[in-house]
């Protein structure tokens, strides 16, 4: 396999390491080698994203449901 990486590597302008590693990320995704595939992979980029995201949100509404309690509290205070 390493030869045949080698020799074709040049011709397709990438060195070897890189050609070898798409060739394996190419079995992986067929099910050929055992791994995450390409898809899965994005799946848990796309949800980690996700819940950075919501993670991101809930802060913005607790700080704005504590502002706005306090707000409530002096606004009885002064009545």
């Amino acid at each position: 396999m390493w030869a045949a990486v080698e020799s074709i590597a040049p011709k397709i302008g990438c060195v070897p390491q890189t050609l070898l590693e798409w060739v394996k990320r190419v079995d992986v995704d067929a099910g050929v080698r055992e791994g995450v595939t390409t898809s899965e992979a994005q799946r848990v980029k796309d949800l980690e994203r996700e819940v950075k995201e919501l993670r991101r949100a809930n802060e913005i509404l607790r700080l704005a449901s504590a502002f706005f309690a306090q707000a409530e509290l002096d606004r009885r205070l002064k009545s």
